[in-house]
């Protein structure tokens, strides 16, 4: 046989196209096979993928092809998160439409993900920002809007000043905007919701359901969603001097508190700057402009500046006070930096002795503390006291509730208030509505109009969907000219400042914005505001079961075939937004009986991050490895082997350049090893064919040593695969069967011995299969037969194959290991001793010694103890 190179640069784009001809990845509908229904979470288009991000594809690439050959019909597809705002922002700096720019990085991440080998039906391609994607997007808006889930409003959002947006909490991340690390602000402005809060319950009930995902994103999210439990207590505000005319009285502020034991060591009330009644409460008082400017000062924080344990806490005093409705007591109320609309109702009954953030607050201003519970054996002092004392303890100073245990005094206090018509039982969320408003151009388009004389209306299902406008101006700041060019024109900086104005493009086109009213037809404004982009990616995988349906959004019959997604993989950090929004969509769908699934994903894996130099791949970083460059020097098949190799898949792994040379040395290896196998083949004179046409009670031993070998390989891969994803221990077996494959030399004339051989080659190859697929189809076509190497299962085991026939014993003296034996894995306890005895080292270390006991150790020790 003619010796010949392993090129990579022939091979992989040969079977690339071979799998594409044959429709490897295309959903057979009519298959009577098992499904099995492979997703990786669809990617927003941003230009090149790096090989950190090529983890989580090529991961889902093994699953799909090893799927393949267990025998089940599999679904892979992949689509385009395409709408955001890099596109918009690319378009302000350089003047490409975001269209053009979004459909240019489509085309090299398509390619890139061509050349990993990483296979889907993309017959089923999905792209967000296409009209007939988001037309099914804003019937989804409307559908929540017709069942009351869908409102607008005026709230204070989290404002990203250089983003110029509107973001949700859940893309707040420490204070700071997640997509470009501004410091972000609170605004106020009117905005639309999804009222995610009325499933606030069913989404951390149903966390039970989600078996299968890791524990940590559901935590994450039960943390995210906050459920307290605790009491709703009424205080009033009684009626006020004539600070304005007729005064004020009788108004009833709630508080949500977690510690209703603790209600009788209120000493003060405070406000969040955002609550709704201060204006009123301070109008016309001496004090009014300085209160007023301390509440617009704290609003303009951010919530981490005001809510975190280390911020300065700060407030001002109303002049006004509430009545504390359990024992009568007067309490001053204060607005404080501290308190937020975003907890319970934005008041909070202040509790000193008892709240680290209440003492604080009482120490800077001097206000009452009082201890009402008191730990056993301790007497808490107001006066001497360091911090606040937020343990469990007996009840002082609570009127008939004294020397109760805190717990119970809860209960019992509750009880009181229920009865006195003052308070209840209550529950508390942490989560907020889905703010799902932009102000920006590059996003679904909402589907309402604002007319003079019918309001707010919808658009009919009809007239979906509301196009956005292909020709929209993104004007920089500043001093600029304009260059006509065939792309249109592009902005040339002079003196500018390149970013959004703050509202959405949108409302400057004038063709876009004004149109007739779908029930009067008079005039009427369309809204200026998009989509959140997590609307887009919250049902994307059900679109895929009927992508080109122009009639509905998805197709009921098959969608309940097909989901939940069998596995799902992707980050982490979409455990709480992305994952969140897609599990509230699909239990909205559910109520309305659209799906027959209260879930969307089964199964959930999370992979871990790929870093260099200690730190997240990332241009600004500098520590970008180009799978390009990369695949252009060593294959897409060394890139996809040492990926795997990395590491466990579900953990952060640090690149190696000199890891990536070791995976193509094992590559080249495997293929000169196949060279040389064929041409030794070719010189035993009888004929080597199938994988195990011998009989193994008359092998060799070496040939019974390897023959075990390999199906314990097989069962050490397959359950590596099954039970925990841990491809980095199925390719260290493979490569340690593959050690002994090289070290096993037959003779010519041992053909049962070749026969061997070839099955250990060439399992060797099907178990990489999945895992390096263009050079397993070529090797496998080497060996002699017709491709795909995908229509073969996947290998089984025999279960007595991998029982060994003798085992290694360990002969110890006192508890030291002093010498060895190779023993029938049967041997008799009376044979084990004897032979143990009978060693020529144990003879030399016992020589002159008395033995007091042998102790046996079945198939692991046999240890001699002397006198």
């Amino acid at each position: 046989m003619t010796k010949r190179e392993y090129n990579f640069k022939e091979i992989e784009p040969k079977w690339q196209k071979f799998w594409n001809d044959i429709g490897l990845f295309r959903l057979d509908e009519k298959s009577k096979k098992e499904k099995f229904y492979c997703l990786v979470m669809f990617p927003y288009p941003s230009g090149t993928l790096h090989v950190g991000h090529g983890r989580n594809y090529i991961i889902g690439d093994v699953v799909t092809r090893y799927k393949i050959m267990k025998g089940y019909n599999v679904l892979s597809p992949m689509g385009w998160d395409a709408f955001g705002l890099p596109a918009e922002n690319a378009a302000i700096k350089s003047g490409i439409h975001p269209g053009i720019h979004t459909k240019n990085n489509i085309s090299a991440m398509k390619k890139q993900l061509h050349r990993w080998g990483v296979g889907y039906d993309w017959d089923r391609e999905v792209t967000a920002c296409e009209p007939d994607y988001y037309k099914w997007t804003q019937w989804i808006f409307l559908k929540l809007y017709e069942h009351g889930l869908a409102y607008k409003k005026k709230a204070y959002v989290n404002w990203c000043p250089s983003c110029a947006t509107v973001l949700a909490n859940e893309q707040v991340i420490d204070g700071l905007c997640e997509r470009c690390d501004s410091k972000v602000k609170q605004k106020e402005l009117e905005q639309w919701f999804f009222k995610i809060t009325d499933y606030a319950q069913r989404l951390l009930d149903d966390m039970a359901l989600l078996t299968k995902w890791p524990e940590k994103v559901k935590l994450m999210q039960a943390n995210w969603i906050g459920r307290s439990e605790g009491a709703r207590i009424d205080f009033l505000i009684p009626p006020h001097p004539p600070l304005i005319k007729g005064g004020i009285g009788g108004i009833k502020i709630s508080c949500f508190t977690t510690r209703p034991d603790t209600l009788y060591g209120v000493t003060f009330m405070i406000l969040a700057p955002e609550h709704p009644i201060i204006e009123e409460l301070v109008a016309g008082a001496e004090t009014y402009k300085d209160i007023m400017a301390f509440v617009e000062k704290a609003k303009s924080e951010s919530f981490l500046e005001r809510s975190a344990e280390w911020a300065e806490k700060e407030g001002v005093f109303t002049g006004r006070h509430a009545i504390n409705p359990i024992n009568g007591e007067k309490v001053p109320i204060w607005v404080a930096n501290y308190a937020l609309m975003e907890y319970g109702t934005g008041a909070v009954m202040a509790v000193p002795a008892h709240d680290q953030r209440d003492f604080e607050f009482a120490k800077k201003y001097n206000l009452s503390i009082r201890v009402v519970i008191q730990p056993e054996g301790q007497s808490l002092d107001p006066q001497t006291m360091k911090e606040a004392y937020i343990g469990d303890g007996i009840q002082v100073n609570s009127g008939d509730f004294n020397g109760l245990p805190n717990r119970q005094a809860m209960s019992k206090i509750i009880e009181y208030l229920g009865k006195k018509d003052i308070g209840k039982a209550a529950v508390s969320y942490k989560l907020r509505d889905w703010l799902i408003s932009r102000q920006r151009y590059w996003g679904a388009p909402i589907p309402i109009v604002y007319c003079n004389k019918c309001g707010t209306v919808p658009m009919p299902e009809k007239d979906l969907p509301v196009l956005l406008p292909e020709k929209v101006e993104f004007k920089p700041h500043g001093q600029y000219s304009i260059v006509s060019t065939d792309r249109g024109p592009v902005y040339v900086p002079e003196k500018v400042e390149f970013k959004p104005y703050g509202q959405s493009p949108l409302a400057y086109v004038e063709e876009f914005t004004n149109t007739k009213c779908p029930k009067c037809g008079g005039s009427a404004q369309r809204e200026t505001d998009t989509m959140d982009t997590f609307v887009d990616s919250g049902w994307y995988y059900l679109r895929y079961l009927s992508p080109h349906d122009d009639s509905k959004a998805f197709d009921t019959e098959k969608v309940n075939k097909w989901l939940p997604v069998d596995q799902y993989i992707g980050g982490v950090e979409h455990a709480i937004l992305h994952l969140l929004y897609s599990r509230f969509i699909t239990k909205v769908l559910f109520d309305m009986g659209l799906v027959n699934f209260n879930e969307p994903f089964k199964n959930l894996f999370t992979q871990g991050m790929i870093i260099k130099n200690g730190a997240k791949m990332s241009k600004s970083k500098g520590n970008v490895v180009s799978p390009d460059v990369l695949i252009d020097k060593y294959g897409a098949d060394t890139l996809r082997l040492y990926t795997l190799f990395i590491g466990p898949p579900e953990r952060d792994a640090e690149w190696s350049d000199r890891g990536v040379i070791g995976a193509y040395r094992f590559l080249n290896r495997l293929w000169q090893k196949v060279m040389e196998f064929k041409s030794q083949e070719s010189g035993v004179r009888s004929q080597i064919s199938g994988l195990n046409t011998f009989d193994s009670r008359l092998l060799t031993q070496d040939s019974k040593t390897l023959y075990r070998q390999t199906h314990l390989t097989i069962k050490k891969v397959t359950e590596d695969i099954e039970d925990s994803w841990h491809f980095n221990t199925a390719i260290a077996s493979i490569m340690e069967l593959f050690n002994s494959v090289e070290k096993f030399n037959p003779l010519p004339t041992e053909t049962d011995s070749f026969k061997v051989l070839r099955f250990s080659l060439e399992t060797i190859i099907v178990l990489l299969t999945p895992l390096v697929p263009h050079i397993s189809e070529e090797l496998w076509e080497m060996m002699g037969h017709e491709p795909s190497i995908f229509s073969l299962p996947w290998p089984t085991y025999d279960e007595e194959a991998t029982k060994a026939e003798e085992i290694e014993t360990v002969i110890q003296i006192n508890g030291k290991v002093r010498s060895r034996l190779v023993v029938p894995v049967d041997i008799p306890e009376d044979d084990l001793r004897r032979r143990a005895l009978e060693d020529e080292r144990v003879k030399e270390f016992l020589d002159g010694k008395k033995i007091s006991k042998v102790i046996l150790v079945q198939k692991k020790l046999v240890n001699i103890v002397t006198a």
